[in-house]
């Protein structure tokens, strides 16, 4: 199964709109197409992010938490014992870059494509979610 990291830009938009490629890969991932590794990090980022966007998504602050927790529950959890800092040029984003090369996964899913210019340093793909999702639904 393929594993990612979803940064959570495309929590937002799937969560924004139904009819996007973002909405489609939660939908996915629900179906267990593919897997998405999570660290402490990211899973604190899911929610303070969820919880910023909450009332513009039509959610509370115990749903948001709810989806962290699921999402939690469902991932590959992976611990980080080296860091590749500074490899991009937010150091915010580092994290996500670290989780994708400790946990073995194929791409960093994002709406961000320019924020992680330096994986491919890592040999780390980053893709859009309507990138992935073409391989995702392919047969």
């Amino acid at each position: 199964m393929r594993r990612v990291v979803l940064d959570s830009s495309v929590l937002v938009a799937g969560f924004r709109s139904r009819r996007g490629a973002s909405f489609r890969l939660l939908e996915l991932l629900r179906a267990q197409r593919f897997e998405i590794a999570m660290s402490v990090p990211l899973a604190l980022e899911y929610e303070a992010v969820l919880v910023r966007h909450a009332a513009a998504l039509g959610v509370n602050r115990t749903d948001a938490e709810g989806l962290v927790d699921y999402l939690c529950q469902i991932a590959h959890r992976q611990d980080i014992h080296f860091l590749w800092r500074p490899a991009l040029t937010d150091p915010r984003d580092e994290f996500i870059l670290e989780l994708s090369v400790a946990a073995g996964c194929g791409a960093i899913v994002t709406h961000n494509i320019r924020d992680f210019a330096g994986a491919a340093e890592l040999r780390v793909k980053v893709l859009t979610p309507a990138a992935f999702l073409t391989s995702v639904e392919k047969p």
